[in-house]
């Protein structure tokens, strides 16, 4: 690569700026253009649910580079700036002002979005998501003590957030259409879990109820009305029913599609050899589980990044066989902290061990011949990297 060789990534978060780091890390000497639609400056999201709203944490402690560091290593960092579309043809792509930059690798770290359902009074005065540290600071303005928030969703978003709000002294009501929060993720088991904490800590959990309608009066929420007729009064409604990948400029480019995301290699490369993609949009080849796998996590954001830009520039020795990082989330929620590593679609059977009832216990997902997919470790913090090992050596759990 020369320096008039351009390289631009389009995604402001942390996945962006990840790749502008490796990009200087690798000795990449050309020009990096970094596109972010936000004014701020790229972030971490996990703090939005947890420590930014519980006030423990400012902006600054999560932002990843500060400006210093942008102008120092030469990263032409337009703020604000939306791209409109990609032309692979041309090797180009058009901003919201009209104009073209082009480019020799691109780099897609669009993230995603927060899901908006058409419920009747979704856009109404009182009615938040949370996606942006501006959606964390309307929310927390709300969540005073002696309020009522009702939450729309127990995914993981809605679980921190009313977790959060029940710490400062909000009442909270969270409705879910599944049986049990968190159930697509966990499974019955484990999800029954957290069902008990979030009742134990005074949320009024209803589960099986669907949202008729978010009740409104002058334009501003009062609360929902759900599907059996049943009404929950709140000052603020939080709606939090997953995330939307935001692939619409790679579907119009023509990139190849594949599980709600980009199809990628385990490269992170996409259909179209100058273009990759990484964090919520890639669909990537996973040599461990020889699926295609595509995940939400903060973690994906963080590490994909390495190897997508050793791609970009030809150094696929540096990593042979790709991304093969597990799958990884975490979660803190009152006094449980939760680390989750593994692929747990398909298993056949849950073991728990340890203090289930004292919340320090390890949970197992198995398969048919009790080998590990999938591990979380509850209030304990260390014994990961055994998880991790038992599940890349497709070994059954020790008895």
């Amino acid at each position: 690569m020369t320096s008039s060789t351009t390289f631009v990534i389009i995604g402001g978060g942390l996945a962006g700026a990840k790749a502008a780091e490796a990009l200087r890390e690798q000795d990449f000497e050309g020009k990096v253009v970094l596109f972010a639609q936000e004014e701020q400056l790229p972030y971490e999201r996990p703090p939005l649910s947890k420590e930014f709203l519980a006030g423990k944490k400012t902006l600054a402690e999560f932002t990843v580079d500060d400006a210093d560091w942008y102008r120092d290593h030469n990263i032409d960092l337009r703020l604000g700036t939306t791209v409109t579309a990609i032309d692979p043809q041309s090797r180009t792509v058009r901003l919201d002002d009209g104009s073209i930059q082009g480019y020799d690798k691109l780099l897609l770290a669009t993230g995603s979005r927060s899901r908006r359902p058409k419920i009747p009074g979704s856009v109404s005065s009182g009615v938040h998501y949370l996606r942006t540290v501006d959606d964390a600071e309307a929310l927390n303005s709300v969540l005073t003590e002696g309020s009522s928030l009702a939450v729309i969703g127990a995914g993981w978003i809605g679980l921190e957030v009313a977790a959060t709000a029940r710490e400062r002294g909000v009442n909270v009501t969270v409705v879910e259409s599944a049986k049990l929060p968190l159930l697509a993720a966990l499974g019955e088991e484990a999800a029954e879990v957290f069902a008990r904490l979030h009742r134990e800590h005074g949320v009024d959990l209803r589960l099986e109820a669907s949202v008729e309608e978010i009740t409104t009066e002058d334009g501003t929420a009062t609360g929902l009305l759900l599907g059996d007729g049943s009404t929950v009064a709140a000052d603020s409604v939080l709606v939090a029913v997953g995330a939307q990948a935001n692939v619409e400029l790679a579907e119009e480019a023509g990139l190849a599609m594949a599980g709600g995301g980009v199809q990628v290699t385990s490269s992170l490369r996409t259909s179209d050899p100058d273009i990759y993609a990484v964090g919520d949009i890639a669909a990537a080849d996973n040599p461990v589980f020889d699926t295609r796998i595509r995940t939400e996590h903060w973690a994906n954001a963080m590490k994909q990044p390495a190897v997508a830009v050793a791609g970009m520039l030809g150094k696929t020795a540096e990593y042979p066989q790709g991304y093969q990082e597990l799958p990884y989330f975490f979660t803190d929620q009152y006094d449980l902290g939760m680390e989750y590593v593994g692929y747990s679609v398909g298993y056949e059977r849950v073991e728990f061990r340890g203090d289930v009832p004292g919340r320090e216990f390890t949970v197992y997902w198995l398969d048919g011949d009790d080998r590990v997919l999938a591990g979380m470790n509850v209030n304990i913090w260390e014994g990961l990297d055994d998880i991790k090992a038992l599940i890349r050596e497709k070994r059954p759990l020790p008895q």
